[in-house]
């Protein structure tokens, strides 16, 4: 029998949006939905080759659809930049933005011509498509957020005393980027007009982690008729043998994950600062020094942030000299990936401890979420609100440097990064942070299953769209 309901998920063309909503899209695809997911050609290639926790059979689920936009410059990111923020992906955004209205316009048009409704799930990043999704006679738009709750709140003055009642030290988002995405996000993005044009939000939390922060947005949208669901993680939750039959149905099983099933119980730190970010090369050196100075089992994923089209040559690598070096002194003790990593099938694996990371939204929640304590080293956008959120709010990740320090572009220390992976690894200060991290894992991965909070709202969501 034909549904009686069309979803169309629009993600914005940046790693950790195409993730989230490319995880979304997955988990209603096999509940039975028909699922299409729009993005540029490179972008949709990207999001289905980065992917994580699901086996291709589930891919197959999701129709893929290419926007065509113009094309635009691919430029290498600058690591020695004076911020932090992925300026040289401004070309992308802003040829999506203006390119991508047009076909979308067309495939909602062709997708609507059935009597069936359509659902549009638009990332909060993109206006055009709630827009888009408004016009539908036999359709309507949700906003998904795919950064945490707690970074909406600086908006208003409540929301920031809320924050700071939980401990959370109060971090505008605009701090920490540029005045050229500033103007786009107002002019051209306009994505403070997404919820209003919306029906309602999605948000990649759970009570677990953002309980006060939930019930406060939820005031604050419930008088404009507004639906907040909140369905996080949006991720798969793996387990060690669930990691593994991902892997044996695809065919792959990164070698790193047979390194670790080498490896002592609680003994390996992570380290991976995303997709959007690059370190100087100073800093990799200060780091690779702390690494080799701590004697900690680690995974280091060293790579330089995504180009906006990441299938383009990217020439020599600028840490070739560096890594194979490196990579000798290491031997044994350490990893280091310059590919994309297994994230979800490391921070789900027994030998895993920690994760020193930049706290970009999806590797919190994966992490948390895998019971894995954070060692925050954020790095630009909501990424320093996450890390307070974290360490101070939730008592689940310890801070790399303080967070008065986060807006400027300098190198740390080797000898600050030990003390902090120390700390984590090896006190009982960090002891108990990871017995706080594990629990808190128990608790999101209770609010997923049957008879969770979440789980409860996805299925809500689902029975408000098949209405």
């Amino acid at each position: 029998m034909e549904s009686s309901v069309a979803v169309v998920a629009v993600p914005f063309p940046a790693q950790g949006h195409l993730n989230a909503l490319l995880h979304l899209s997955l988990q209603l695809a096999a509940r039975g939905l028909p699922v299409h997911y729009a993005a540029p050609a490179e972008l949709a290639r990207q999001a289905r080759a980065r992917v994580h926790g699901w086996g291709d059979s589930a891919l197959r689920r999701v129709r893929f659809h290419e926007l065509p936009i113009a094309a635009y410059a691919s430029p290498p990111p600058d690591a020695g930049a004076s911020a932090a923020f992925p300026s040289h992906l401004m070309p992308l955004w802003e040829a999506f933005t203006a390119g991508a209205p047009a076909p979308l316009a067309a495939l909602l048009a062709a997708v609507s011509a059935s009597p069936r409704r359509v659902v549009v799930l638009y990332d909060m990043a993109n206006a055009f498509a709630a827009e888009a999704a408004a016009r539908l006679p036999n359709g309507e738009g949700f906003a998904l957020a795919c950064t945490s709750l707690s970074s909406l709140l600086w908006q208003a003055d409540a929301g920031c005393r809320l924050l700071r009642e939980r401990g959370v030290d109060y971090v505008p988002v605009f701090a920490y980027i540029t005045e050229e995405f500033m103007e786009y996000a107002s002019n051209r993005m306009r994505s403070a007009q997404t919820i209003p044009s919306s029906s309602g939000v999605l948000t990649n939390t759970c009570r677990a982690v953002e309980g006060p922060f939930i019930d406060w947005f939820a005031e604050q949208v419930a008088p404009a008729g507004k639906k907040l669901f909140n369905i996080g993680p949006l991720n798969p939750l793996l387990d060690v043998d669930a990691s593994s039959s991902v892997a044996h149905e695809s065919g792959k099983r990164h070698e790193c994950l047979d390194w670790l099933d080498r490896q002592p119980p609680a003994s390996v730190l992570y380290v991976s600062f995303g997709s959007t970010s690059s370190l100087r090369g100073e800093q990799v050196a200060e780091l690779a020094a702390a690494l080799r100075g701590s004697r900690q089992w680690f995974i280091w994923v060293l790579r330089d942030a995504d180009r906006g089209n990441v299938f383009t040559d990217h020439g020599e690598d600028r840490h070739a000299k560096f890594l194979s070096e490196f990579t000798e002194q290491a031997q044994g003790w350490g990893v280091v990936v310059t590919g994309w990593a297994p994230q979800l099938e490391i921070l789900a694996h027994g030998a895993t401890a920690a994760f020193l990371s930049h706290c970009g939204w999806n590797s919190t929640v994966e992490s948390l979420g895998h019971g894995k304590p954070i060692l925050a080293w954020p790095m630009h956008s909501d990424q320093p609100l996450n890390s307070e959120l974290v360490c101070k709010h939730l008592k689940a990740g310890i801070l790399v440097r303080p967070i008065e320090m986060q807006r400027e572009v300098i190198v740390i220390p080797s000898a600050t990064i030990q003390e902090a992976i120390e700390k984590m690894m090896v006190s009982d200060e960090g002891r108990q942070v990871q017995q706080r991290a594990m629990e808190l894992g128990e608790a999101v991965r209770s609010s997923a299953v049957v008879g969770g909070a979440s789980h409860k709202d996805l299925e809500d969501f689902i029975t408000h769209m098949t209405r």
